[in-house]
């Protein structure tokens, strides 16, 4: 099944209302220093760079465009490709999943700028899975006004498999779960964002001392 999505409805549906409560708490650690380690390869972007911030257009409250990313170095033996972004910084305990492309043929190499619009966008039989705003598509960075810089991890996980075998009602979390059981290796590139709070305060998420 293809999905559609309209930016502006997902953005309404999400819209962020002022931070009335305390969300001080501590920074989580990175995600995949949690998971058995893997060899790595080589993730870059023409928009976005490692440590730096995201350019606004490609957040949410921007014009919710996905970045282009492109990979190389991975192993001979690799059959295909899941691409997600991952926020470990949200005030979930799960954080916040932002895309997920599942099924890339190990032939696919780059994502072009965009290409998170839909599953037209997509090379072959890759398909989103629905992202944690309930789209299937890209859903930029839009993180809580005045929590401090959240950590938004690009990854790429080469498999040692064609296909992990699930349909488009399988969440974000789930390819997550399934992708640990077929990782070869992984690349990572982690870029910031952040939204003003009120002025002189000092941001929710807490560095660890």
């Amino acid at each position: 099944m293809l999905y559609f999505s309209c930016p502006i409805t997902i953005l309404n549906r999400h819209r962020r209302s002022a931070v009335s409560t305390d969300l001080t708490r501590p920074r989580p650690p990175f995600p995949y220093d949690l998971l058995p380690p893997l060899p790595a390869f080589t993730l870059e972007s023409e928009d976005i760079a490692e440590g730096e911030r995201i350019a606004d257009r490609f957040t949410a409250p921007g014009e919710n465009i996905s970045p282009e990313l492109h990979w190389s170095g991975f192993p001979q033996a690799t059959r295909s490709f899941v691409v997600s972004c991952f926020d470990p910084d949200a005030p979930t305990p799960s954080g916040w999943w932002h895309w997920t492309v599942q099924d890339l043929d190990a032939s696919v190499t780059s994502l072009p700028r965009g290409v998170g619009e839909s599953d037209l966008r997509l090379e072959g039989a890759a398909f989103h899975a629905a992202n944690d705003s309930g789209s299937h598509a890209w859903f930029g960075p839009y993180p809580p006004g005045g929590d401090g810089d959240h950590r938004y991890v690009f990854a790429v996980h080469a498999l040692d498999v064609d296909t992990l075998g699930l349909d488009d009602e399988a969440t974000a979390a789930a390819v997550a779960f399934h992708c640990a059981a077929h990782s070869i290796a992984r690349a990572t590139l982690t870029a910031t964002y952040s939204l003003p709070g009120a002025p002189g305060a000092a941001p929710f998420l807490q560095e660890s001392q």
